[in-house]
């Protein structure tokens, strides 16, 4: 059977009883996600670059961007290829929150793959058309929702940040929320990767931070401790989320600025989808909102860009839309945008941390 690799040899030799604790195999999943991401990184860029598969620049963005046109691109194969390899080496998978996880990873990397794919084919940085693309992500969204639904004993509750015994039930509402979640996490995600090593940065942040609350969850006694919602086999997610992390982290050594590939579409809408389904795991859908803040404060920047626009027939709010772009064109190198938009990350995650204990 396919989950007898490593997690299972605990049970059969003394010398592997270690592969029993999550921490161990969480730590050398991260680790093994880095090599897979740091040792094929190379072969990957020039395979892409014999395949012209390169960078199509909007025409309407920052016109220091078109030097960019060209680089390398869709090198979230890579990251999806490392968290996963990684996920069935040290994860136990009997576990059926790892397979839901790694579903949201696949199918979302699927439907960003397709999408890069007719960038290239129409020599143009527009694939998949809006609907088409959400219509897609709604469908895949709200199969991980009902299986997260169908597992035994999983609860519905919502928990609400900073409010210990406020835990409102939608019921099989809670799927097409669960859906939300993923989907708007995704786009979220994707409309931050417009620079160097911007959206991957947060994404290793976040994943470190699931990692934490995944670990919580899963251990009924720390749960009970701090009063927050117990999911029994959520903790093995903290495996997953070290994958994820590691993966991050390797690819960035590629992406960080100047990058010498981008993870494009495939890469964003599965890193986003992953960081949603691991919120809605470990019951932390709404406190990605503060997780994921600069997922967030990005996409919000787009939504009320276009609204105002819209209303005042012309009229803008930031000189362009991501956030990223406005600070841009006021003058600030791509590096300090980067760099601070981490550090608002970090931030954020610190205070998502802290609501372990404030409640």
């Amino acid at each position: 059977m396919i989950y007898h690799l490593l997690y299972p040899l605990h049970t059969t030799f003394a010398a592997f009883n270690v592969f029993r604790y999550i921490t161990f195999r969480t730590i050398y999943a991260g680790l093994t996600a880095f090599l897979i991401c740091f040792l094929l990184g190379p072969w990957m860029i020039r395979r892409l670059s014999m395949m012209q598969v390169g960078q199509y620049i909007r025409d309407d963005g920052p016109k220091e961007h078109l030097k960019k046109a060209g680089t390398p691109t869709m090198g979230g194969v890579l990251i999806i290829f490392a968290v996963v390899g990684s996920s069935l080496l040290w994860a136990n998978l009997t576990n059926r929150f790892v397979w839901i996880a790694l579903l949201a990873t696949v199918g979302f990397g699927v439907i960003g793959f397709v999408d890069d794919y007719l960038m290239q084919v129409k020599k143009r940085s527009l694939g998949l058309t809006a609907r088409q693309k959400l219509f897609c992500q709604v469908m895949l969204a709200l199969l991980v929702g009902l299986l997260a639904y169908l597992v035994p004993d999983f609860t519905t509750k919502l928990s609400i940040p900073f409010f210990k015994r406020l835990t409102p039930d939608p019921g099989w509402g809670y799927i097409p929320f669960a859906a939300l979640v993923i989907v708007g996490a995704s786009n979220a995600v994707n409309l931050t990767d417009g620079l160097d090593g911007l959206a991957i940065g947060p994404v290793i942040i976040a994943a470190g931070t699931y990692m934490i609350f995944a670990y919580v969850a899963g251990h009924a006694r720390i749960a009970e401790y701090l009063q927050i919602t117990p999911v029994a086999g959520s903790g093995e997610i903290t495996v997953y989320c070290g994958a994820l992390a590691g993966a991050g982290v390797g690819f960035l050594w590629f992406n960080a600025y100047p990058a010498q590939v981008f993870m494009g579409d495939v890469g964003s809408l599965s890193m986003g989808a992953s960081l949603g389904t691991v919120a809605v795991i470990t019951k932390q859908e709404i406190l990605l909102v503060l997780v994921g803040g600069l997922f967030v404060i990005e996409a919000l920047s787009v939504i009320f860009q276009v609204g105002y626009f819209k209303m005042t027939k012309g009229r803008r709010i930031f000189r362009m839309a991501p956030l990223h772009h406005h600070f841009e064109l006021k003058g600030w190198p791509e590096p300090k945008v980067i760099v601070r938009f981490w550090i608002i990350a970090i931030a954020l995650a610190l205070i998502s941390m802290s609501t372990l204990k404030l409640r």
